[in-house]
């Protein structure tokens, strides 16, 4: 009950910071020279950084920019990969070992390695980090929605909507996607979790959100530099991201458990 509750607080938490920064604006990246590195205090409860800039303001616009890559990154794998997988598993023969190969190549390689790859050709900004994020995100949606659709493309109203002549489209977005709703969404949590991570990777390698724009990664690159003068640089962005990163992880894990017809009878037992 307590890693429940612990989970949804910090998920609505990190959303609510990602709605603050929208009033917040400039205020994070306003430059005071004169409160150089200053410590944490009844006025910046954060601290400040190398250029005097609030810790406070800038980790809020930090959570805005993870969960908007989060967002982006999960929710456009998740229509592809699925869209694939579902295809792939319900048509079967040639195209379903084209498309099973394609996916092979694309596990082959290290995910984060070929996302750093792909960044680093495009070139830094969100809207690369997300498009790399995508081209390695979307393989396991689609070897989950595969393995499901094989297995589910058998039964029975399956046989009779086909029986029936209903169209390819309307079977696979009325009778099968919703039976798949469930493990892609225990997917999603981890996927979430996962882009946050890599979000915080990119920018802190310099191919992510670039300056003035806030990210954690970036936080904890520019607060290595002082980190023995001014551990709050590091400590502040760092503990956030694990706390959102186990929050998340938490979520997928108890939604997984609930989905578990048989460890839930176990439990009743």
């Amino acid at each position: 009950m307590i890693l429940k509750t612990f989970s949804y607080a910090m998920i609505a938490l990190w959303c609510l910071m990602a709605l603050a920064a929208v009033w917040i604006g400039a205020e994070a990246n306003e430059v005071v020279l004169q409160q150089f590195l200053a410590p944490p205090s009844l006025s910046q409860w954060l601290g400040t950084d190398e250029l005097g800039r609030p810790v406070l303001e800038r980790l809020v616009q930090g959570a805005q920019t993870s969960l908007l890559v989060a967002v982006g990154v999960v929710t456009l794998s998740a229509l592809i990969g699925t869209t694939i997988g579902i295809y792939s598993g319900y048509r079967g023969g040639w195209v379903d070992r084209v498309i099973t190969k394609i996916i092979d190549v694309f596990l082959a390689f290290p995910g984060l390695l070929l996302a750093i790859a792909l960044a680093a050709i495009l070139g830094p900004g969100i809207e690369n980090v997300v498009f790399a994020l995508v081209v390695v995100g979307w393989v396991g949606y689609a070897r989950l929605a595969r393995a499901q659709t094989l297995s589910l493309r058998n039964r029975e109203h399956i046989l009779a909507a086909r029986a029936l002549g209903v169209p390819t489209w309307r079977i696979l977005w009325r009778h099968l996607l919703p039976l798949l709703l469930a493990p892609l969404g225990v997917e999603a949590t981890f996927g979430v979790a996962g882009a946050v991570i890599s979000e915080a990777g990119l920018s802190f390698l310099g191919l992510g959100v670039q300056p003035p724009d806030a990210s954690w990664g970036s936080m904890i690159k520019e607060g290595t530099r002082y980190l023995l003068v001014a551990p709050h640089l590091v400590l502040a962005p760092g503990i956030a991201l694990m706390l959102v990163v186990l929050a998340v992880n938490l979520l997928g894990d108890r939604w997984r458990d609930y989905l578990d017809v048989k460890n839930r009878h176990q439990q009743r037992a």
